[in-house]
């Protein structure tokens, strides 16, 4: 027998090939289970009727425990309680496409569905709520050398004014501006500000939905603070507009 053999025909490279493959072999099977810790097992009929779990199975549940007091959370675990679709599909097939029923913004269809999160503000480090208005937070403020876009008029995608920025809403974590405040005649509704052009003299345009549609934004529970939900379904409605805003928007291009 050669050097490093065990017996005739097997040697220490040809086991610790072996024991390679089956530690990689365990190891893909762990990331993968790993990996369904949120959003699994799949539903597949929309009623929860029908569930799988995928290749693998679950993995055993953890318990997280959550920043800033804010208890825990076991996971995988009860997923929470979703909401009414409010859409029929077009066809008798799973993968067939779906039809909103109403208003697909205000309902949360499509582009404009929304995750359910929690009733709490996000929070910074030293547990303080992460976003906030500036007539909150005096320590941030609109640079000197940038267009200020309070008191300016907010410009929707039919040309005309939904309304008048009052306030900025500044990220502490990462300083920067994630919501203008705008004045719909109403009260006031949020404006992220990925949705949102600011010009030279600090006008605003909004792409994404018409001028009568800002008072249909997801009011505050609190008026100096979001929480995860309501930033969730702001964002949402914003982003449903794209293709729900408009009617020749839901139409084909070619």
């Amino acid at each position: 027998m050669g050097t490093g053999a065990i017996t005739g025909y097997i040697d220490v490279a040809q086991v610790a090939l072996y024991a390679f493959w089956i530690f990689f072999f365990l190891l893909v099977r762990h990331l993968h289970r790993e990996g369904k810790r949120e959003g699994w097992p799949l539903e597949l009929d929309g009623n929860g009727d029908t569930l799988v779990e995928g290749v693998g199975g679950m993995p055993m549940p953890k318990t997280y425990e959550l920043a800033n007091g804010q208890g825990n959370r076991t996971l995988p675990g009860p997923a929470a309680a979703g909401y009414e679709l409010k859409a029929s599909a077009t066809g008798p097939s799973m993968g067939d496409p779906i039809e909103p029923t109403g208003d697909p913004m205000v309902d949360g269809v499509g582009p404009a569905a929304w995750a359910t999160r929690p009733e709490a503000p996000d929070l910074t480090v030293d547990g303080e709520p992460r976003i906030v208005p500036l007539r909150v937070d005096g320590q941030h403020n609109v640079n000197g050398r940038d267009p200020d876009p309070r008191g300016k008029p907010v410009m929707a995608c039919d040309g005309k004014q939904g309304g008048t920025v009052v306030d900025l809403w500044v990220d502490r974590a990462e300083p920067h501006f994630r919501y203008a405040e705008v004045d719909v005649g109403d009260g006031t509704r949020l404006l992220p500000m990925t949705m949102a052009r600011v010009s030279g003299d600090g006008q605003v345009t909004v792409k994404s939905i018409r001028s009568d549609q800002f008072v249909q934004v997801p009011r505050l529970a609190n008026p100096d603070q979001v929480t995860l939900q309501e930033e969730d379904k702001i964002t949402a409605f914003y982003g449903g507009g794209t293709l729900y805003a408009m009617p020749d928007r839901k139409e084909p291009w070619l």
